[in-house]
């Protein structure tokens, strides 16, 4: 059975052919299903869609997430050093 798929050469300037396999691999996709992804995203509306939506999310709920993110960082901020203590009053 013949694939229906057409193969096509590219031409990346090598440091945007790292960050697209970097990115492919992030996504436990190989490069060649990564690009057709993008291409599909980007030809349906899907990405822009997608980017529409979580704008809404920001826009609608942002100051609830900003202050979530600071109460879940609060563990892990540098506390106040403690003042010195008098040993001569032990």
């Amino acid at each position: 059975m013949a694939s229906t798929k057409k193969q096509t050469q590219v031409r990346l300037e090598e440091n945007v052919l790292a960050a697209g396999k970097a990115a492919a691999a992030a996504r436990r996709l190989d490069f060649n299903k990564y690009v057709e992804r993008l291409i599909i995203e980007d030809t349906t509306g899907a990405r822009a869609a997608g980017m529409a939506a979580a704008q809404r999310l920001i826009d609608e709920h942002g100051a609830f997430l900003d202050d979530l993110e600071q109460q879940l960082d609060a563990p892990y901020t540098d506390p106040q050093p403690a003042p010195p203590r008098d040993l001569a009053h032990r």
